[in-house]
C-alpha cells in the first residue's frame, strides 16, 4: 500500500512549521511507501521558504492552487495523490507519533471501509478564558475537536470525521470531489464540505471506522477563542443550512423564511439579556440558534431551507 499525507495551506507558515517538524518525527511502518503532498492556496507569506526547509527531512511534493477556497485545494491533492490511501491533516496540528501508522493498520485491518477518522484534542494558545471553558462541550465542534471513543466503530450519518484528521482510500474519494461551493474561503466560511462528501459516500453504501489510536492536537489561537469567533463560525453553518436543506412553501419576507427572522429575533433578543445576569451555559444555545439564523438570513445562497424549527 502507499500512502498520501495531504496538507492544505494558506498564510499560516509558521505553524506549518511546527506541523511538518512534527512529521518528521512520526513512526513509519516498515517497508511504507509514502508521500508528503503539501498544496499551497495561494500564499502570501513565507510557506514556500518553510516547505524548502523539509524537502531533505520528508518526502515532500509541492502543488499551487491558484484558485481560492479548501475545496479547491482538496481536490488538487486528489487529482495528484499518489497514494492508495489519501490521509489528511491540516497546517496547524501535531499529529501523534503513531499517527499514520495507526491509519495503515487500520486500512489493512477493515479492507472494505472507504473512509476513516481519528481523535482531535484542542491546543490552546495560552489558557482558555473561564467563559469559554464553561461551555466547551457545546462549542468544541467550532474548533475542530473530535472524540468518538476509545474503541473502533462504524463511522454513519452524525459521525463522520473532522477534516483536520481523515482518510479516504483514493478510488473512492475520486468518485466525489469536494464541492468548491463549500468549505473556507477568502471572505466566506461555508460550512460542510466534508460531511458533503461523506453523506454522498454512505448514500452509495461506503462505510467509514473511527480510528482511536491516529490522534492529533488542533491549534485554537487566542484571537479563536472569542465571541466573534463563534459568531462566525455558525453564521458558516448557517450558510451551510441555507445551501442543502429544502423549502417550497414558506412564507418569506426581503425574500428570507419568516419564520428564520422570528427565530432569529427572538432567540438574539434572549441570548443579550441572559448574557447580562446568567452564566455562560444559560446563554449558549440561544447564541448559537441566533447564529445560526442570521447565517441563514444573510446568505447569499439560493434558499433551500426547511420550514420548522
Amino acid at each position: 500500500m502507499e500512502i498520501t499525507v495531504a496538507i492544505c495551506t494558506w498564510n499560516r507558515a509558521n505553524l506549518l512549521n511546527l506541523t511538518l517538524e512534527r512529521l518528521t518525527s512520526i513512526n513509519i511502518p516498515n517497508g511504507l511507501t509514502w508521500e508528503l503532498l503539501v498544496v499551497n492556496n495561494n500564499s502570501t507569506d513565507d510557506t514556500e521558504d518553510v516547505l524548502s526547509c523539509y524537502e531533505d527531512k520528508l518526502p515532500l511534493r509541492r502543488l499551487f492552487e491558484p484558485n481560492p477556497g479548501l475545496s479547491n485545494a482538496r481536490n488538487s491533492a486528489v487529482r495528484e495523490a499518489r497514494g492508495d490511501l489519501i490521509i489528511w491533516t491540516d497546517d496547524d496540528v501535531l499529529v501523534g507519533l503513531d499517527w499514520l501508522a495507526a491509519y495503515v493498520s487500520a486500512a489493512e485491518q477493515w479492507p472494505t471501509a472507504a473512509f476513516f477518522g481519528g481523535p482531535i484534542e484542542p491546543w490552546f494558545e495560552g489558557k482558555p478564558s473561564e467563559w469559554l471553558q464553561q461551555i466547551f462541550p457545546k462549542v468544541q465542534n467550532v474548533f475542530g475537536v473530535r472524540n468518538l471513543g476509545l474503541d473502533s466503530r462504524l463511522l454513519n450519518e452524525g459521525k463522520y470525521p473532522f477534516g483536520a484528521n481523515m482518510a479516504m482510500r483514493a478510488t473512492v474519494l475520486r468518485r466525489f470531489m469536494f464541492d468548491p461551493k463549500l468549505g473556507v474561503r477568502p471572505n466566506a466560511r461555508v460550512l460542510g464540505e466534508e460531511s458533503a462528501v461523506f453523506e454522498q459516500m454512505t448514500c452509495e453504501g461506503f462505510e467509514g471506522r473511527w480510528v482511536p489510536e491516529a490522534k492529533i492536537q488542533h491549534f485554537v489561537p487566542k484571537k479563536h477563542q472569542t465571541i466573534k469567533h463563534l459568531r462566525s463560525y455558525y453564521r458558516g453553518y448557517g450558510n451551510y443550512c441555507a445551501l442543502n436543506t429544502n423549502m417550497d412553501d414558506c412564507k418569506r419576507l426581503f425574500e428570507k423564511p419568516r419564520w428564520v427572522w422570528r427565530k432569529a429575533i427572538e432567540e438574539e433578543l434572549l441570548f443579550w439579556l441572559k448574557r447580562y445576569f446568567f452564566k455562560p451555559e444559560f446563554w449558549i444555545d440561544n447564541f448559537i440558534q441566533a447564529s445560526t439564523c442570521w447565517g441563514i438570513l444573510l446568505s447569499s445562497i439560493p434558499d433551500r431551507i426547511d420550514s420548522g424549527s
